[in-house]
């Protein structure tokens, strides 16, 4: 919960710093008011957005009941309550956890890795999304794709300032942060992400007991995001998934700056995982 209000909380100032240089004393004020609207809205239904977005289906037991059972077996593994499941209309094999509490979570899987995918590859899979549940990652994972959002928003706000304003210290300024920001915004999601995709891989290892399941999946999620892109894939939501959807299209500065460890290096850690679980 700290790293949420840390994070709703550098959103509050740099809207108000780059309202106060783009529009002065009535520019910060209207920043603030917009930050505090932007904070409560991701705090309660970023969860809504994203899922929406992705047009994700809820399921349940009866209309989908391998996958709703193999959610519920690891929610009972991890001492979890049941959380929402959901589908997403892609072919592209995927997954994300959301929500902003254990309580208020919700699981979605592509059509694509339920079609794709070993049951046993599937349960690796909803296993790290499970992972991101118990350790509550699932809150600051969504507010930052909302505040990534912002920010973009941001940026543009400042480029039409710039190209609007006829003060050449105000003009710079708002150059400086239609570049800068998008830039902050993905070292945000950086930051967050490769942290907590690791911590994932680990607790998705231990809670199914069968590392190799995982391995299996993220070898297969990296052979097809390096061929094919997700439909209705967004920069702000790709840290999200449990494989960058945006993989096969990265170019070498990108990768610098990417949400997610190396494929190879996540099955690393995990070969060590299997290794010491033996």
């Amino acid at each position: 919960m700290s790293r949420t209000v840390m994070l709703m909380v550098v959103l509050m100032l740099i809207f108000m710093y780059v309202g106060n240089l783009l529009g002065g004393q009535e520019g910060m004020q209207t920043a603030f008011l917009a930050a505090c609207g932007m904070n409560f809205f991701s705090y309660f239904f970023s969860d809504k957005l994203v899922l929406k977005q992705y047009k994700a289906t809820e399921v349940t037991a009866n209309t989908s009941p391998e996958l709703y059972n193999i959610v519920q077996r690891l929610a009972n593994k991890a001492g979890l309550p049941m959380p929402k499941v959901y589908i997403i209309p892609e072919s592209v094999p995927n997954a994300f956890a959301t929500g902003r509490s254990p309580s208020h979570a919700a699981v979605a899987a592509t059509q694509g890795l339920l079609n794709l995918m070993t049951p046993q590859e599937v349960e690796g899979v909803l296993a790290h999304e499970m992972s991101h549940v118990k350790h509550r990652d699932i809150l600051i994972g969504t507010v930052a794709a909302v505040f990534a959002g912002a920010i973009a928003m941001l940026a543009n706000f400042a480029r039409v300032g710039t190209n609007n304003n006829q003060n050449t210290q105000k003009r710079n300024v708002g150059v400086l942060a239609a570049v800068l920001l998008p830039i902050a915004a993905t070292i945000i999601r950086m930051t967050i992400s490769r942290t907590r995709e690791y911590k994932a891989d680990e607790g998705a290892a231990y809670l199914t007991g069968h590392p190799e399941w995982l391995m299996s999946a993220l070898s297969k999620l990296e052979g097809y995001s390096q061929n094919y892109q997700m439909q209705n894939a967004t920069a702000q939501t790709a840290h999200m998934f449990i494989m960058n959807p945006f993989n096969g299209i990265t170019g070498s500065l990108t990768r610098l700056f990417a949400t997610h460890p190396s494929t190879k290096d996540r099955l690393n850690a995990l070969a060590a995982i299997q290794q010491k679980m033996r």
